[in-house]
């Protein structure tokens, strides 16, 4: 019987990003994680795993990529799978910082909506900025979060650890994917992250930015599909 699923979602998104795999892999029984007041990733690691199931197949997205790289740190045994989406493990870049702070700036002096027009569209794929389908719901979830949660996430990111070190010691099945078009996270990101991980699957979903799980559903799910067989 295929692991229970725990799925960790990005920055100021919820269980909503996860809504087409949610779908499909009923059967083994997912838990979105909730990261609550978490103020750090590795508390948010720690979030997710009193959630947890005792043993899991882990995905996660994004920021939520990241925590599963600090689940991995502190219970490497109960995961027994790993998928990391549209993602990175560098350390902060100059600049990084002072941009991140300025959307939760522009939020504080015009609300959320502002911070989210604002920062979301770069987020998909050029063609899908215009689709309503995709763009509303995407949209509705990331000013739902408020601009506090926003604030207290992007802190944790600037303030995050390298994960860099542990990336050799994973033996269990990775999947490392991401968007073709993904302008945050590109894919000679994440062919340098399977490239450090052993026996990682690389897999580049065409036409997608960098909200794969709601812009490419059925690519995504064959993706983990075929990870969770495997």
């Amino acid at each position: 019987m295929a692991a229970p699923l725990l799925l960790l979602p990005g920055l100021i998104c919820d269980a909503r990003i996860w809504e087409a795999q949610l779908a499909v892999f009923a059967d083994e029984a997912p838990v979105v994680a909730d990261y609550g007041e978490a103020a750090s990733l590795p508390a948010m690691a720690e979030a997710a795993l009193a959630l947890a199931p005792p043993t899991f197949a882990l995905v996660g997205h994004s920021m939520g990529a990241r925590i599963a790289l600090e689940v991995f740190r502190l219970a490497p045994e109960r995961v027994e799978r790993l998928a990391l989406l549209d993602t990175g493990v560098h350390m902060p870049g100059p600049g990084e910082a002072e941009k991140r702070r300025a959307l939760r700036d522009l939020g504080r002096r015009e609300g959320m909506t502002a911070l989210v027009d604002a920062w979301l569209p770069p987020m998909v794929h050029p063609d899908r900025r215009g689709d309503p389908a995709l763009m509303g719901p995407l949209r509705q979830m990331c000013v739902e979060a408020g601009v506090e949660a926003y604030a207290r996430q992007i802190e944790a990111l600037i303030a995050r650890p390298d994960p860099r070190p542990l990336l050799p010691t994973i033996a269990c099945p990775t999947l490392v994917a991401t968007g073709r078009q993904d302008e945050w996270s590109p894919p000679e990101q994440h062919e340098a992250i399977a490239d450090a991980i052993p026996d990682a699957e690389l897999i580049i979903f065409e036409h997608c930015g960098h909200m794969a799980p709601a812009e490419a559903p059925e690519a995504v799910n064959a993706a983990l599909r075929e990870w969770v067989d495997r």
